[in-house]
């Protein structure tokens, strides 16, 4: 039995599956039976992966090279007695650690909607009794009977169908309801195609049926997304990743250094615990210890941000991975369009007209073309056909109205409203009488309705099928016209080259109470064409456009048809401009894909806009395959199917509307408004994000630089050390918070969105800005060391001499954050009003470096000791210089930060 269940059941007859499932159709299976299966089978719920415990992710804080290292230092110097440099040093690793652990408390589990799609009821037939039980209890081989408005419960083979429609969009991206047969499907159809089979987690959209339960739980298809969920890679981003390399470059430097400066002190018979608390002061002047928090606290202002561009981010690192995206793939069906079906184009009397509007909104109305008549009757009576002969309806939700019933058939009676009809009226002056539902063999649906003494019954359905019946057409006049057939069929062609899906209504007039089949079959007098799409939402044009010109690629992958897709491609200028006819979209379908290895597909990816019939397994290999290019790839999708890719992408965003659970939680980031152009507006951010990230790090670095070359220089010379390891850190973490954080709230530099995305593998900081850093450092290193040096030699106390140095290391620090304000201009032509956080920052720390001064607890705590206002002018001329250079070294270079 186990192995059964590997099967693919879409290409056996249906007594075939039940002969396989030893079950008899009319009765299903036994208590007993099914007792033995659950047993064997389990459960029909999926199962995910563990997470995390809340001691785990803490503990996870700490694994960080830096931090390390920081931990090592405080230990040992705790160990020397060395108390209060001890507790700050392992202060800052607690504080650290907890800002990471309440922010990634704040992300949600990734697959928990998964089962909770699955917690439904059904309706199982089991010895020859029908019962309504709790979807989990199902098992392989049990007889479910589906309905309207039901949710499948598992994967069914289906026995038996009448007008059995089923919502597939969130499993197959398939724009409208898909009709179910008990008809074998061909060996090689794909997901969307096997008309046999009904997937776990959709929806039963009309009519009713019957269906073998052929796998449950984990092995259903939703099942198999569900693993894939489970097994894609948590991916690190590109700040992450250059962090980490940053990072580890940084400890072996740190360490080589470290070591380096003990050795040379034991050599030159120094002792040995002066030597190595120069060099924690070495190892704990480099590390930037508030780099970890500031990159946190600078992505959450981003978050904020965001969320008032109505984009939501459940994983901070996906803000600057936004900025760097180089391609976005996005799903066709409620991300792209509106996912609703419009009518777009009508035939009737061999005039053409089109209808303005998107979606179920009455708004807009049907316009004439090519000298065509809007007082055509012909017209008149093919609206009023697809309004009578219709089972849908529209109702209000939540500020706009939505389908009940057949998507084909709700975008008919928004049609006949645009042009005026109403269906209280259509349907008093002409109640339905009879009806013939629509079946797959008829391919149309028939409606009988009495006009006073007279009966006029309306078919709607497939053209070829619905012009069998005809043998005459009405023309403008109202008259009946000979029927060309030819000019019919070019016309449908012409509209499905458009992507546009085409229904044909007729009329006879017959009896009034009841239709007669056999009279159907001739007679019918013709009314015209219907052609209908789900519409490309109005703003995403330009929103593509837009990020064309920002150097992002954007790619449609959708399990639509083909010609749907590229049709919605072209319109959209997925080819890098609107497109023109004959000049289409070139699309890659599944079946191709099928074909393709590995190395095949990522040669063929970069060329190609649309991808269309793409299954959930595809969609992953694309965004694998463009990754493998080295691209930075954002996921769009609100579907089950899109869940995988969304988690593999190197940014996930889902639609907070439309979207299932399982796609918001397997995204980074949920859109509020469903609109593709929020996320032209997140990218936006996510460059700003990005570049005040680089200032920062840009700003920081000088400090820890400069912080290593003092020690350094000591340790060589054979100096006291002019700033102690507690020193550092108070002057590494108070103008972190102080000065550098008001980084984060620097505007959006113009152009931004005009500049290429970043290139992953481009450093984080140029050489250009790498020479600026070293030079502010050397301009540290000099200032410092020399004002130590000078105050010792003029018989200044040890405690002013440092507080000296230590000063120095502020102001310069606070000059230079107007510099780092901006690579390219001047602060002075950026003014103080673009960022008053600046000089509100600077105000604070020079507030803080007065009670490190003069506070008798700082001088004891800290080792410092007060000084005069002349040395204050030493200082403050020692922040002017390195101003002034930086300001010289802007003009003189350029860099694209």
């Amino acid at each position: 039995m186990e192995t059964l269940l590997e099967k693919h059941w879409h290409h056996l007859s249906s007594d075939q599956t039940a002969e396989l499932f030893s079950v008899n159709e009319e009765k299903g299976l036994d208590r007993f039976e099914v007792e033995k299966r659950l047993e064997h089978f389990g459960r029909n719920e999926i199962s995910g992966k563990r997470s995390k415990t809340p001691l785990e992710r803490f503990l996870l804080q700490f694994h960080q090279p830096l931090i390390y290292i920081l931990l090592a230092a405080g230990i040992i110097t705790a160990f020397l007695q060395e108390w209060v440099d001890a507790g700050v040093i392992l202060g800052v690793v607690i504080v650290n650690a907890l800002v990471g652990f309440f922010q990634e408390s704040k992300a949600v589990k990734a697959l928990n909607s998964l089962a909770e799609s699955m917690r439904v009821e059904a309706t199982v037939l089991r010895a020859g009794e029908t019962q309504r039980i709790d979807a989990a209890q199902l098992v392989p081989g049990d007889v479910v009977l589906l309905r309207s408005g039901d949710k499948v419960p598992a994967d069914l083979r289906i026995l038996s169908a009448r007008e059995l429609r089923v919502d597939e969009s969130t499993l197959t991206g398939e724009s409208v309801p898909v009709e179910k047969r008990s008809g074998a499907c061909p060996t090689d159809a794909v997901l969307a195609e096997r008309t046999c089979m009904a997937f776990a987690g959709t929806l039963v959209n009309y009519g009713q049926g019957q269906g073998l339960v052929v796998a449950t739980g984990n092995r259903t298809e939703i099942g198999l997304i569900s693993g894939m969920v489970d097994s894609a890679d948590e991916l690190e981003t590109p700040l992450t990743r250059k962090i980490t390399s940053f990072s580890h470059t940084l400890l072996i430097a740190i360490l080589v250094l470290a070591g380096a400066s003990f050795l040379l002190g034991l050599l030159r018979d120094e002792p040995a615990a002066e030597m190595f608390m120069a060099a924690v002061a070495l190892a704990v002047g480099a590390i930037p210890e508030g780099l970890p928090a500031a990159v946190t606290i600078i992505l959450a202002l981003g978050v904020s941000r965001m969320a008032g561009r109505k984009a939501i981010v459940r994983k901070l690192p996906a803000v600057e991975t936004l900025g760097g995206t180089t391609v976005i793939c996005s799903d066709k069906t409620g991300t792209l369009t509106e996912n609703q079906m419009t009518v777009q184009a009508i035939y009737a009397g061999s005039q053409s007209f089109a209808v303005s509007g998107t979606g179920y909104a009455p708004e807009g109305e049907v316009s004439a073309r090519d000298g065509a008549d809007l007082g055509n009757a012909a017209l008149a009576e093919c609206l009023r056909a697809g309004l009578l002969c219709n089972d849908a309806q529209l109702r209000p939700d939540s500020g706009r109205l939505v389908a009940e019933g057949d998507p084909t058939e709700a975008a008919l009676l928004v049609s006949a409203q645009k042009f005026g009809l109403s269906r209280n009226d259509e349907t008093v002056s002409a109640p339905r009488t009879d009806e013939i539902p629509f079946e797959s063999e008829l391919q149309y649906m028939v409606t009988l309705h009495r006009r006073g003494e007279r009966g006029v019954a309306y078919m709607k359905g497939a053209v070829e099928r619905v012009l069998d019946c005809c043998d005459t057409a009405m023309g403008p006049d109202g008259n009946t016209a000979e029927l060309d057939v030819d000019a019919i069929l070019e016309m449908q062609n012409t509209m499905a080259a458009r992507g546009l899906r085409v229904l044909a209504l007729a009329r006879k007039e017959t009896a009034p109470e009841a239709l007669d089949r056999g009279e159907l079959s001739s007679g019918l007098v013709f009314l015209g064409l219907q052609g209908m799409i789900d519409p490309p939402r109005a703003e995403v044009m330009e929103a593509i456009a837009a990020c064309h010109k920002a150097g992002v690629a954007v790619k449609m992958i959708t399990g639509d048809h083909a010609v749907t897709a590229q049709a919605i491609g072209t319109q959209l200028g997925l080819c890098g401009g609107p497109g023109l006819p004959g000049q289409a979209c070139p699309v890659l379908t599944g079946r191709e894909i099928a074909e393709l290895n590995d190395k095949q597909l990522i040669q063929r990816v970069a060329d190609i806009p649309v991808f269309a019939r793409v299954s959930p397994e595809q969609k992953l290999r694309l965004v694998m395959a463009m990754q493998a290019l080295g691209e930075i790839c954002a996921m769009t999708g609100d579907g089950v199917n899109d869940a995988p890719a969304l988690k593999q992408a190197d940014i996930g965003i889902a639609m907070g509307i439309s979207g299932t659970e399982t796609a918001k939680e397997s995204a980074d980031m949920v859109l509020t408004d469903d609109n593709f152009a929020t996320i032209e507006a997140a990218v936006e951010e996510g460059r700003c994000v990005f570049s005040n990230l680089v200032k920062f790090i840009a700003w920081t670095l000088p400090t820890n630089a400069g912080e290593g070359l003092v020690i350094l220089t000591a340790i060589l010379f054979g100096a006291t050390l002019p700033i102690l390891p507690v020193q550092i850190l108070w002057i590494n973490m108070t103008t972190a918070a102080c000065l550098g954080m008001m980084l984060a709230f620097e505007p959006m530099e113009q152009g931004i969105m005009q500049r290429p995305p970043r290139r992953p593998d481009r450093p984080i900081l140029d050489k250009v800005i790498l020479k600026r850093v070293g030079m502010v450092s050397v301009i540290l290193l000099v200032a410092a060391f020399g004002l130590f040096e000078w105050e010792l030699r003029s018989g200044a106390s040890l405690e002013k001499a440092r507080t000296m140095a230590v000063n120095v290391f502020i102001v310069v620090e606070a000059f230079y954050l107007f510099n780092a304000r901006s690579f390219r201009r001047s602060p002075f032509a950026l003014g103080l009003r673009t960022n008053p956080w600046v000089p509100l920052g600077v105000g604070v720390m020079l507030l803080f470096q007065l009670a490190y001064t003069y506070a008798p607890i700082m001088n004891t705590l800290f080792s410092s000791a007060p000084i005069g206002w002349l040395d204050w002018a030493k200082i403050a001329f020692c922040g002017a210089v390195a101003f002034t250079l930086v300001e010289l070294d802007k003009k003189r270079t350029h860099t694209d930060l």
